[in-house]
């Protein structure tokens, strides 16, 4: 009998998928409490690397926060940074079993947790990525437009078709991007389908930031529900600023894992892959001494997979804006 994967199933029909409770109430209340510390810290500019309204894409600027009456930040960057507060807490959910088993079985390999009397391979297919915290603006909302990570929308047709099926070869995935709720959280709006088509006239001659589009769906995910995406399927996000009582109304984990490139065949879909990481900057401290994990043997495979892609110096930009 064939093996079932409904998660991969689902990803590769509609471009998405949602996983619900992947997180315990327990590890929400856990995980959110940490991430809170995180953002606070960020925006009061203890940690220098963040994501700033109005900017969709990188570079950000590092060090000092714009104020929360510009827009401040959106995004907290480089959870897995050595010098991160709650890094190590940050690292058990990247790296845990429950994320890695559906990171697997999207990109088709072996389960992290072989069968009984299974023989243990010495290679490593994944690669660590990146470990991001999405978040509201404090004083206002922020849209984002609508876009494919890796796909400018200045191509043609035929180019946007090209570079699909280039990004996605067969239709394997190279990477598994995931959005992991830990507020109640309707900020991603996607087309289904579209991971695998052009853009239609309508796509094309729309808004950036058109409110509506034909068949686009809001993803709703309650706290400890996951979203797994490819990252080429046409969306964007939408933020709401934080409430007048203060609660923050987004937590978000947004992460991302690799499949290592195996053989020359595969050169293109690392670069591809190298410069949608790199350019966060992830490659300037994660070959630190002091950026091992202490997780086990696997964390530090993974960590070693990404080294091995470079520093990111001169990858560019995947896109501009």
């Amino acid at each position: 009998m064939a093996a079932s994967h409904p998660h991969l199933d689902a990803l590769q029909r509609d471009g998405f998928v949602v996983v619900k409770n992947l997180l315990s109430p327990s590890e929400v209340d856990h995980y959110r409490s940490i991430a809170a510390t995180a953002t606070s810290k960020t925006r009061t500019g203890s940690w220098p690397f963040f994501r700033t309204v109005p900017k969709q894409f990188p570079p950000w600027p590092t060090n000092v926060p714009p104020p929360a009456a510009e827009g401040g930040i959106w995004g907290v960057q480089h959870l897995l940074h050595p010098e991160m507060p709650g890094r190590d807490e940050f690292a058990k959910c990247y790296f845990s079993e429950a994320i890695l088993d559906i990171a697997s079985e999207l990109m088709g390999v072996a389960s992290s947790n072989p069968s009984p009397g299974a023989a243990a391979s010495d290679e490593e297919p994944l690669v660590m990525e990146l470990f991001n915290l999405l978040v509201a603006p404090e004083t206002r909302d922020f849209e984002l437009r609508w876009h494919r990570d890796d796909i400018s929308d200045q191509l043609s047709t035929d180019e946007e078709l090209q570079q699909l099926a280039a990004k996605s070869p067969g239709g394997r995935q190279s990477h598994a991007q995931y959005n992991l709720a830990l507020c109640p959280d309707a900020s991603l709006i996607v087309i289904p389908g579209s991971h695998r088509r052009a853009r239609t006239a309508i796509e094309r001659s729309a808004d950036p930031y058109e409110a509506v589009l034909p068949d686009q769906l809001v993803v709703q995910l309650q706290p400890g529900d996951a979203v797994f995406y490819d990252s080429n399927i046409l969306h964007r996000g939408v933020y709401k600023g934080k409430t007048e009582s203060g609660e923050e109304t987004r937590l978000t984990l947004h992460g991302s894992l690799g499949l290592k490139a195996s053989d020359a065949a595969d050169a293109e879909t690392k670069k591809v892959r190298a410069t949608a990481v790199l350019q966060h900057g992830v490659g300037t401290w994660v070959n630190r001494k002091d950026a091992a994990f202490g997780l086990g043997e696997r964390p530090e495979k993974m960590r070693a997979n990404l080294i091995s892609m470079g520093s990111g110096e001169g990858v560019g930009y995947s896109l501009q804006g």
